[in-house]
């Protein structure tokens, strides 16, 4: 079923995009960021793209001094909206606005739009961009800082209702860089979900100012808890891994595991690529399911 974004299984508060005028060190390394819609081939009705706190202001966002951020949102498909090559990149340069632009709306601090939803569209499922191997249509949604130094902490629904959420069967969504916000709790645990392709031999996995906040444990149905490097305040931090044959075709779940003396307000950002250093897709559902370990080794906690 399509879902909440981030879905519920990730259990993240919001997706986070700070003003261009921002220092890295609150988190956001480029302050831009792009979703991806799958809509399945099967499905012919319009639909809707959902914002929940679109506005940069109130009671959710993070605050730099005073409100004086405003962010766009843009929702593109067509032709190359997908298959473009700097649309899977993980900075905002080159061709990454690539296909046709249907609909845009920037926002500022504005109380109507504070801790509600906007909604965009209505959309036609033909408007996307076709992708055989993914049986359905694509359309990508960019969320961009384009002024300020604030932060902008915001979920998406991708829905067949304009005034609720309600989903669209088969359908889900995935990113190739993942920037958000961690829970303000230790006992809260956060997943993503790479997706581990055909071909794949090694992954290098970046994580971005992670601020030492605790740890980054990979779960997969060949490896049980083996933990990665984080990085510091405002820096990149990598960790290679070599991919397991029984691990082609499946997800990983990184979990984000809070250290007892957290940090407050932290936003991170992640990707991961190949041996190729071609992107791999965060899928918000996972595909072929959350992946269980399938050894009989015990899980030992690291520290």
């Amino acid at each position: 079923m399509s879902q909440p974004v981030p879905n519920v299984a990730e259990n993240i508060p919001y997706l986070m995009t700070f003003g261009k005028q921002a220092e890295t060190s609150w988190g956001d390394d480029d302050f831009s960021q792009a979703f991806f819609f799958l809509v399945p081939e099967d499905y012919d009705q319009p639909f809707f793209i959902r914002v929940f706190d679109p506005d940069v202001g109130g009671q959710i966002d993070e605050i730099a001094g005073q409100w004086n951020t405003r962010c766009t949102y843009e929702v593109f498909g067509g032709e190359g909206c997908w298959s473009e090559p700097d649309a899977r990149e993980t900075s905002p340069m080159g061709n990454y606005k690539s296909g046709t632009l249907l609909a845009s709306r920037a926002f500022a601090e504005n109380p109507r739009y504070d801790n509600t939803w906007y909604t965009f569209g209505p959309f036609n499922p033909a408007q996307g961009e076709y992708v055989k191997e993914y049986a359905g249509r694509v359309f990508k949604i960019i969320c961009e800082g384009v002024s300020g130094d604030d932060g902008n902490m915001y979920r998406y629904y991708l829905s067949t209702n304009a005034d609720e959420n309600r989903p669209i069967e088969g359908a889900n969504a995935f990113a190739y860089e993942y920037s958000f916000r961690m829970h303000n709790d230790n006992q809260e645990v956060s997943h993503i979900y790479p997706y581990i392709e055909t071909g794949t031999v090694t992954v290098q996995i970046s994580n971005f100012d992670w601020d030492r906040d605790g740890s980054i444990v990979v779960i997969s149905v060949a490896r049980q808890g083996q933990a990665l490097d984080v990085s510091n305040e405002d820096n990149w931090l990598q960790s290679e891994l070599t991919i397991q044959d029984e691990e082609i075709g499946t997800s990983f779940d990184f979990r984000f595991v809070k250290a007892r003396n957290l940090v407050r307000n932290n936003n991170v950002v992640v990707n991961v690529r190949n041996q190729f250093g071609e992107t791999l897709p965060f899928y918000t559902i996972p595909i072929g399911g959350v992946p269980r370990y399938r050894g009989e080794v015990e899980f030992v906690p690291i520290d």
